[in-house]
């Protein structure tokens, strides 16, 4: 019986790696001198170790003494951040022509990152009490840092966001798409949040690049704060893209709100499944039309056209 298989594999070989040869972005080998994805995982996982001291912890570390562990933690981070760091500068084409100061640059920010730590754990305890103080299902904090995928795609995200603001390439995207392929919560790093995010239940929530959001602001699942169009490409980089949340508003699951010049102002609540593309002033409810349902009974039709006025509230 002939060997199928081993006649033709070497042919499949040659016929690839000429592939590999078109010059084209797909066509990368080099993998080792970019940012490693899993080296990338592997430290935020000791970063919120790092962040939640009694929450998460790394078995490999077998020490008593919380400040020694804290220690081989940060060690640890700042170690691998900054190898990861340089890589993503040196890949990004950064315009550094000497290696030593290339080198010193990625220390610079390693370190200047791991000092936002208490920064974003001020933050992060917002984020919590929104938390709790917005869901009536929260028996307490410790069950919303073990099981709430918004508080883990927040926490991501303001990790991430420190390092978009420090300048570094690749990475805090890498950071927060790995929260997103867990939680199904999409934020960009570059988006600006304030103290006091909540986000419940939280899947299909998309935050664009450019989007401002104040301080007490609660989304729920569904929620799209994007672009009013991207047909300009890239074109449309480094332009406001995205809308702008003032403080205290609420926007329930489904809706849409699009656009750099729009604005929702403090206040505003916003009901399921409106679709957004200018601003809102302040204090507005915005809901969409009530639905109109039909119940049947047994034979008899019964029609409504109307809801209750607080019917987008329920969730």
């Amino acid at each position: 019986m002939q060997n199928i298989i081993e006649q033709n594999i070497g042919s499949i070989l040659n016929d690839i790696m000429d592939d590999y040869k078109k010059g084209r972005a797909i066509d990368k080998t080099d993998i080792y001198n970019q940012p490693d994805k899993k080296e990338v995982i592997s430290i935020l996982k000791n970063l919120l170790c790092i962040v939640y001291p009694g929450f998460y912890r790394d078995k490999t570390y077998k020490i008593y003494h919380l400040d020694h562990t804290v220690s081989t933690l940060i060690e640890d981070v700042i170690f691998h951040l900054n190898k990861q760091i340089l890589l993503a500068l040196r890949y990004s084409g950064v315009d550094e022509d000497d290696e030593q100061r290339l080198s010193e640059h990625a220390q610079h920010i390693a370190v200047a990152f791991m000092r936002t730590i208490p920064k974003v754990r001020e933050y992060l305890d917002t984020d919590l009490q929104a938390a709790y103080d917005g869901d009536p299902a929260a028996k307490s904090k410790d069950e919303i840092i073990f099981s709430y995928p918004g508080i883990y795609a927040i926490t991501i995200f303001r990790l991430a966001h420190e390092l978009f603001l420090l300048g570094v390439p690749l990475i805090p995207r890498m950071m927060t798409e790995y929260a997103h392929n867990l939680t199904g919560i999409d934020i960009h790093p570059g988006a600006t949040i304030g103290k006091y995010f909540f986000i419940d239940h939280g899947t299909g929530i998309v935050v664009g690049e450019t989007t401002e959001i104040g301080e007490h602001v609660k989304l729920y699942q569904g929620v799209t704060l994007g672009a009013l169009s991207t047909r300009g490409g890239q074109n449309l980089r480094n332009k406001k893209r995205h809308p702008t949340i003032k403080d205290n508003v609420t926007i329930y699951s489904g809706a849409s709100i699009l656009g750099g010049d729009t604005v929702i102002e403090e206040g505003v609540v916003v009901g399921g499944n409106a679709f957004i593309t200018s601003s809102i002033r302040k204090g507005t409810k915005v809901s969409v039309k009530s639905q109109e349902l039909i119940y049947h009974v047994d034979d008899e039709t019964i029609e409504r056209s109307e809801l209750d006025e607080a019917w987008y509230y329920v969730i």
